[in-house]
């Protein structure tokens, strides 16, 4: 990957409506970037060019780099329904793990960086440190399956791709700035007085979508390649954070109930643990990642 830093680069978000694509055409936009992107079914408000693309159809988006003529990709679109996965395994393989391959197969082509976005569901949980991007992927359920395999066909199709993997996204949705995610829910279940059950035997590393996108964005400034795992620094339970969410909405934990994972009846099985290792992004870029009260603080006012 070249570095591309520059005021005015153009940039093709794939899957701009979702909630890390929208986090990326604002985080665009404030950069002074030229940026443009794809939607499959709703169209954004974003004030940028944009077109209707469909992840599984190759050949459209071959098209869309000739239309577009973008210095760099970031492939945000996916099929995320984790239970979905399970039960359409072929379609999950379609879009999450041969369709990536093929967009960075058209990029490579075309001189075009290519950034694709992967998950720590890659990893089976039987780790007790959290993971670094050296580990080997031991997937336990068909969403990391394919993933995982997305993963595997950009390294085989693209020279110096980079790879970000993220972890249980949550932020505020650009386009409707509104909070989305976890959070929103437990915050709009404290507002209404109701308990809270949320586990305490899943450890995981939140990555929120604002600083995922900004990150992204200097990555690709600085001409970074590989693997990278872009989430919060803090190691927690769904219920710690839950935690630290009441506390910012002045809600009383006493609403905060203890859960299990095996209280949830769901067709995927989830790692309860996927805590992922950030050394290496802070090394890249000479800093810190967020502790998850720094992230919740930072977008302090969508609590409220």
């Amino acid at each position: 990957m070249s570095l591309l830093g520059y005021y005015g680069m153009r940039l093709l978000v794939v899957g701009a409506n979702g909630l890390l694509g929208s986090n990326l055409v604002d985080a665009g936009q404030q950069r002074g970037w030229d940026v443009c992107g794809t939607y499959h079914s709703t169209r954004p408000s974003f004030d940028v060019l944009l077109s209707q693309f469909d992840l599984g159809d190759s050949e459209e988006f071959r098209s869309l780099l000739g239309k577009y003529e973008p210095d760099v990709v970031v492939n945000c679109a996916a099929m995320t329904d984790v239970d979905g996965c399970e039960r359409d395994p072929e379609r999950a393989q379609l879009l999450n793990g041969n369709a990536p391959g093929k967009l960075a197969a058209h990029c490579e082509a075309n001189d075009v960086d290519f950034v694709h976005i992967s998950t720590d569901y890659v990893f089976d949980g039987t780790a007790r440190d959290p993971y670094t991007e050296a580990e080997t992927p031991i997937p336990i359920q068909e969403y990391g399956a394919s993933k995982l395999a997305g993963e595997q066909a950009v390294w085989s199709e693209s020279e110096n791709p980079l790879i970000a993997r993220l972890s249980f996204v949550w932020g505020i949705h650009r386009n409707t700035d509104d909070l989305t995610g976890f959070p929103a829910w437990v915050r709009d279940q404290l507002r209404s007085g109701e308990s809270v059950p949320l586990f305490t035997d899943q450890w995981v590393t939140p990555t929120r979508a604002g600083h995922a996108a900004d990150t992204l964005i200097d990555l690709i400034e600085r001409g970074a390649t590989g693997c990278v795992h872009i989430t919060c620094s803090s190691c927690i339970t769904p219920y710690a954070f839950g935690a630290v969410i009441a506390d910012q909405v002045d809600r009383s934990e006493d609403l905060l109930s203890e859960g299990s994972m095996d209280d949830v009846d769901r067709d995927a099985p989830r790692p309860t643990y996927s805590c992922l290792n950030v050394e290496r992004v802070e090394s890249m870029l000479y800093r810190s990642q967020p502790t998850i009260r720094e992230d919740v603080d930072a977008v302090g006012d969508a609590f409220r």
